[in-house]
């Protein structure tokens, strides 16, 4: 990824340099101080560095963001913030949000609109040399692969692979506990398929990913949103008291690094969420494709690790990390194994054999975790600068998430702002984001919109959220 990068020294001398001033009282409590960018300006630094040093000096507890304002020295009483909300109805719902992705999603496709809506990295950051290599080294040893079908379960060098990586999250896997998939959302429909049928409530967090909605909705299921908090996620007390008062066929959660929130649970309440499930008897369905996402050092455990009856369903994928256009992904489906292997196989036989080995040799070495590492730092990075940006341009009242991982900023705006309506007004302007209502059965969310920070940093982009800070701000005004 070409970004810009700096130096630890230099963000800490920036930082060091205000705090200084803060220190001597030349910037005195509540007033104002220089936006990120004339920072950079100023001190002949990168836009990047300009953010790590706010960043550091907001953890320090020395200044504090203010939406439409910048950034100011932080006073003994701090600003008011507020916590996005998430109220769902109590009841489930029949699902219907594929029109509405159809006419909403599918207009990314126009490569002169700048794709701040969609949740699919820059192409620039994928490994495509080394998987060319991983390619090329396959088809050198069998060349017969072009020519092979691959077969349930998948081959079992992928599998092997998978199992291996198993132990960066404290789990001991077998690769034969493993099926591969077409995909991360092909392993989440056969799992549903698989202990669930039509007219089965399904429970999940709110807001959530509209993916996981419209499989939902293919299968003739109801949705049942739980309250989820943009920090912590599932609320386990609302969804212990939902499941007590209604059959709930299965649940399905995305506990480490949430697609649109952010956030990566509490190890206890992972713990406390799978200990319910299994007590209840209703089957537990984890999305962790954002996983390896995690920010913090350690990778979080996924809900699987705490499983001793065999009743969590993991999956998961390698198209966030590694490449969309392989669409391989897998599932750990416990208990539920001999259904899913029968599934899988008439829904689509098999995934390829030629990609499933590719990824192998890929993951035999060191190279993925490089990889990971540096995709994380990227992505960290950028995510500062997109929230420092929004907080300066978009208007009082707007909240944004402080995401745990990923690449994925979720921003609750002025409440009389109808994010479906921005979707349109924006796209005549060549931007596209991700309206709120996609990420609800009950169309909740209207004046929330998710933003894709995982794009090479380019002019355009601190111009498309310039602008959509200066449409907000119109449409509040009105």
């Amino acid at each position: 990824m070409k970004m810009q990068t700096s130096t630890v020294t230099l963000y800490e001398r920036v930082a060091d340099g205000v705090s200084a001033m803060i220190a001597k009282g030349t910037l005195r409590a509540g007033e104002r101080i220089a936006s990120v960018r004339n920072v950079s300006i100023q001190q002949r630094v990168s836009v990047s560095t300009s953010v790590r040093a706010y960043r550091l000096l907001e953890e320090r507890g020395l200044i504090e963001a203010r939406p439409q304002s910048g950034f100011y020295v932080k006073v003994l009483t701090p600003a008011r913030t507020g916590k996005i909300a998430s109220v769902p109805p109590a009841r489930a719902l029949k699902v219907g949000v594929n029109s509405l992705v159809e006419k909403v999603v599918l207009v990314r496709r126009d490569p002169a609109v700048v794709p701040l809506g969609a949740a699919c990295p820059d192409a620039e950051l994928f490994p495509r040399d080394a998987l060319k290599h991983a390619l090329t080294t396959v088809i050198r040893r069998n060349p017969h692969v072009l020519t092979m079908y691959g077969l349930v379960p998948g081959t079992e060098e992928l599998r092997r692979q998978i199992a291996r990586r198993s132990l960066t999250w404290g789990g001991a896997v077998d690769q034969s506990d493993i099926v591969i998939t077409n995909g991360c959302t092909e392993a989440v429909t056969l799992c549903l398929r698989a202990v669930a049928k039509a007219g089965d409530v399904i429970a999940l967090e709110s807001p959530t990913y509209f993916g996981l909605l419209q499989v939902i909705e293919s299968l003739g299921m109801k949705a049942l949103e739980i309250p989820t908090d943009p920090l912590h996620g599932i609320s386990l007390q609302a969804l212990d008291y939902a499941t007590s008062r209604q059959k709930v066929g299965a649940c399905v959660v995305m506990p480490n690094v949430q697609n649109p929130l952010g956030f990566v649970m509490r190890e206890e309440a992972k713990r406390d969420l799978v200990s319910m499930m299994a007590r209840k008897k209703i089957p537990l369905i984890e999305d962790d494709i954002f996983g390896d996402l995690n920010f913090a050092r350690a990778r979080g455990r996924p809900l699987k690790g705490y499983d001793r009856d065999g009743n969590v369903m993991l999956c998961s994928s390698f198209t966030k990390v590694l490449s969309p256009g392989v669409r391989v992904g897998w599932v750990i489906p416990g208990r539920y194994a001999r259904k899913i292997l029968v599934l899988r196989f008439v829904s689509s036989i098999a995934t390829s054999e030629i990609l499933q080995l590719t990824l192998a040799e890929y993951l035999q070495g060191a190279t993925y975790d490089r990889h990971l590492r540096a995709l994380k730092r990227a992505f960290q990075q950028q995510i500062d600068t997109v929230k420092a940006l929004a907080t300066e341009l978009f208007p009082s009242g707007t909240r944004i998430t402080n995401p745990s991982g990923g690449y994925l900023l979720w921003l609750e705006l002025p409440g009389n702002v109808d994010g479906l309506r921005l979707h349109r007004i924006a796209l005549r302007e060549g931007i596209y984001i991700a309206p709120g209502r996609l990420f609800s059965a009950n169309r909740s969310f209207n004046n929330c919109v998710r933003i894709n920070c995982g794009l090479t940093w380019t002019p355009a982009i601190p111009r498309a959220l310039e602008k959509l800070g200066e449409l907000v701000t119109q449409i509040t005004k009105r």
